[in-house]
């Protein structure tokens, strides 16, 4: 079952999804992406580390190419989030780009029971965008879209509450 849920900034959607994929039949792996650059980020990684403890959570720390990422096949996987994969996938040296984004994705699907793949809505404040962040924001829609027509459910995230667009609630 592959699952993506969306949300804006703040929005509830990690806090879901944890819930989401803690419900589901174990091992539970949450596969982080977010490369702690600087205090800042060495900071939301604690945070999200001492949010998980209270679950029953493996976590894989894996920045990009997730095609060499494994898993037990009868795992329930958290991927938090798409947006820093895709930043890394784009700005790294070794980056693959949206290509590297999606393979991997595949592979994760092929790979894990369950894959829950948390997001961030893109372009609901404009596109007053230029460069390379115009150029991120772009590739990550681009991202969101196909995953969204692969996902057996869509569901979107607004002040902690799940708006369901493809599929069926949990």
């Amino acid at each position: 079952m592959l699952t993506l849920i969306l949300g804006g900034a703040a929005s509830g959607k990690s806090e879901y999804a944890e819930t989401l994929v803690s419900s589901q039949p174990g091992p539970h792996v949450y596969l982080a992406t977010m490369e702690p650059w600087g205090d800042e980020g060495a900071a939301r990684v604690e945070k999200h580390r001492r949010a998980r403890a209270k679950r029953d959570f493996a976590t894989v720390e894996q920045y990009a190419d997730l095609t060499s990422v494994k898993l037990p096949p009868d795992a329930s996987v958290l991927l938090e989030d798409l947006g820093n994969l895709v930043a890394n996938e784009l700005f790294r040296p070794d980056g693959g780009g949206l290509p590297a984004v999606l393979a991997g994705l595949e592979h994760l699907t092929g790979t894990c029971r369950n894959l829950t793949v948390v997001t961030n809505e893109v372009f609901t404040g404009g596109q007053d965008y230029r460069g390379d962040t115009l150029g991120y924001l772009r590739t990550l829609a681009e991202a969101n879209r196909r995953l969204a027509a692969r996902a057996d459910r869509v569901i979107e995230v607004v002040c902690g509450l799940p708006d369901l667009w493809k599929g069926e609630l949990p």
